[in-house]
């Protein structure tokens, strides 16, 4: 039997407001009586890839601006210049695989590798679309593993990323999520979904909430 609550956080790593929720990441994480598992939507892969011309660049800064000042959370201008400035694609597909592969071999790392990614790009405006420069943000944080599994995807990991991806979806739908960030927490006894603009309100009240929560089997697989 167990005490704990499992919160299921839907995010992808290039979504602006994943970062923006990325503090509040850090305290659900740190609460005992949680248990939290990344679920990556694939929001900004495949179909959802957008190419970055001026239009998209200005539309995304103008989130930006929104999510740093509602978060604290810092968009440099190194982004702002060299990622919505670089054109190119905007193709989470490489950074999602990443952090896939970091599960795979250092679990306990996830989260933190997710946030190390988010980082690079936001804070020092590296281009986390490229493979060559996840695998040396991964070796960087001494998560070497990882980055030789992502110098050449093998069929496990293509597997295992492709059935979270697809499970993210399926929660995406099941609980009409219609966005990221959200979280789906399963307390035992019932099964909610905790939406977007809900991580941006009060955080204290529903840190609060989720800290006060316990469970006895999990229901979600």
């Amino acid at each position: 039997m167990s005490d704990k609550a499992y919160v299921t956080y839907l995010f992808d790593p290039l979504c602006g407001w994943c970062y923006g929720a990325s503090p509040l990441l850090a305290q659900l994480v740190a609460l005992p009586n949680l248990l939290v598992t990344l679920a990556p939507t694939g929001l900004f892969s495949g179909r959802g890839a957008r190419v970055v011309d001026e239009h998209f660049a200005n539309f995304a800064w103008s989130n930006d601006v929104r999510i740093a000042s509602l978060t604290g959370q810092q968009f440099t201008e190194h982004y702002r210049v060299k990622v919505l400035g670089g054109g190119g694609l905007l193709n989470s597909g490489p950074a999602t695989l990443a952090v896939t592969a970091v599960s795979l071999t250092e679990p306990s790392r996830e989260i933190d590798a997710l946030r190390l990614i988010q980082e690079a790009r936001y804070v020092a405006g590296r281009d986390v679309t490229a493979m060559p420069e996840l695998r040396a943000i991964l070796e960087g944080a001494y998560l070497s593993a990882a980055a030789a599994r992502l110098a050449a995807p093998d069929a496990e990991l293509l597997a295992a990323n492709c059935k979270r991806v697809e499970r993210a979806q399926l929660l995406m739908q099941e609980f009409e999520a219609g966005g990221v960030p959200a979280l789906i927490v399963d307390d035992g006894q019932r099964t909610e979904l905790v939406k977007a603009h809900q991580l941006f309100g009060n955080a204290d009240d529903l840190i609060a909430r989720l800290s006060a929560l316990g469970r006895a089997r999990p229901t979600l697989s």
